[in-house]
């Protein structure tokens, strides 16, 4: 059942019984709040997608709050498991590893951040991802500012405070519904963050604790105390109806949301869901026979880290998998791309051919263009001998 609920500041409801034309969106006016408190770290992912998934293009916008009763390591939907994360390490401490439908980076994740994810039919939320981080990241920040942190928003993703940063953001696109992902960093557990990721050495784990604790900060940092749960969501709600011309009505899951989640929940703790056994694997740098090479290679482009495993014939790409911790609307755009791009001629133009494929493919890629694939390519490119 809908309550109104309490707490907002007076004049930021809609009109009741309205829809409202703002920010130049269609935008219905009631935002469904589902505020879960602690739930298993399982379900605090599938929960957003199993919404999504049977979201229609009539319904009303949902906004989930949870945090995880107990810790976990998750990765970016185009990331390689056994290449981002110290597997053993996470075994041993008992701690999952699960993979989102969302692009980005491998994070570990805890009681000490509350998530939010707005889920919105895609006909009522902006098209290009850029345009979703500035449109729903406004009562992130407001609600960061109105707590005295002075949080803003780093292009392309980030949210930072003084030149640390206090959160990353995310987009996807499920069914037919656009989700924005997030959360609000109270505290940070930099120790178990610097373990959990694969490294190449303990020297360079060493250097990674305290590159973390220095470039990220936390709610506690900030304030010198975290704020208590129910004023922060009050605020954060406020901020919501204030920003996005909405009125957030606490509500419950549905019958069939229920029933996704459930199946959502499953289908995230499935090993081939983590590991993606379609994903190529390529040994670096191997000669096979002449002019046959296996190779990998890696580029930082602004929108995220891309790593290329190659296997090229006589200057031609014969098999190719690109991933890492960027954001591909769709999703599956990214293995779209990596095969259209066989057969491409390694020593010709490669970002006017890479371009062409990426915009056929309509890929929606912030950060990430033809110049960076083609970077990557090469730095993965072994001449024939």
């Amino acid at each position: 059942m809908h309550a109104a609920l309490h707490g907002l500041r007076p004049g930021t409801n809609a009109p009741s019984g309205a829809a409202m034309f703002c920010g130049g969106l269609f935008v219905a006016e009631t935002l469904r709040v589902l505020d879960l408190g602690r739930v298993s770290a399982p379900r605090s992912q599938a929960l957003f997608h199993g919404i999504a998934s049977v979201m229609r293009a009539g319904d009303d916008p949902v906004l989930t709050l949870v945090s995880p009763e107990r810790p976990y390591v998750c990765i970016g939907m185009h990331q390689d498991v056994v290449a981002e994360v110290d597997e053993a390490y996470c075994r041993d401490a008992g701690l999952p590893v699960l993979r989102r439908h969302v692009g980005g980076g491998a994070v570990y994740l805890d009681h000490n951040q509350l998530f939010f994810h707005f889920i919105y039919p895609v006909n009522k939320a902006p098209r290009r991802v850029t345009d979703l981080y500035a449109h729903f990241v406004a009562p992130v920040l407001a609600t960061y500012q109105a707590l005295g942190i002075a949080a803003r928003l780093r292009p392309i993703n980030d949210i930072h405070v003084n030149d640390r940063k206090i959160g990353g953001t995310g987009a996807a696109q499920i069914g037919d519904a656009t989700i924005f992902v997030g959360s609000f960093m109270l505290d940070f557990d930099v120790e178990t963050m610097a373990r959990c990721l694969k490294v190449p050495s303990e020297k360079f784990r060493d250097k990674l604790r305290g590159t973390l604790q220095d470039y990220i900060t936390t709610m506690r940092r900030e304030l010198g105390a975290i704020p208590p749960r129910d004023e922060l969501v009050a605020r954060f709600l406020g901020d919501v109806a204030e920003h996005l011309c909405v009125e957030p009505r606490h509500d419950d899951l549905r019958a069939d949301e229920t029933r996704a989640v459930d199946e959502w929940e499953r289908q995230l703790q499935e090993p081939d869901w983590l590991y993606q056994p379609n994903r190529r694997r390529f040994t670096e740098g191997v000669k096979i026979t002449g002019g046959v090479h296996l190779s990998e290679g890696m580029h930082k482009a602004r929108g995220g880290l891309l790593r290329v495993r190659l296997l090229s014939q006589n200057e031609r790409i014969v098999d190719l998998d690109i991933s890492g911790d960027f954001t591909c609307i769709p999703a599956s755009g990214i293995a779209a791309l990596a095969q259209a791009l066989s057969g491409l001629d390694l020593s010709s133009d490669m970002p006017s051919q890479i371009a062409q494929h990426m915009t056929v493919l309509g890929l929606d890629m912030p950060g990430v263009d033809a110049e960076d694939i083609a970077t990557a390519l090469r730095s993965a490119y072994k001449p024939a001998d």
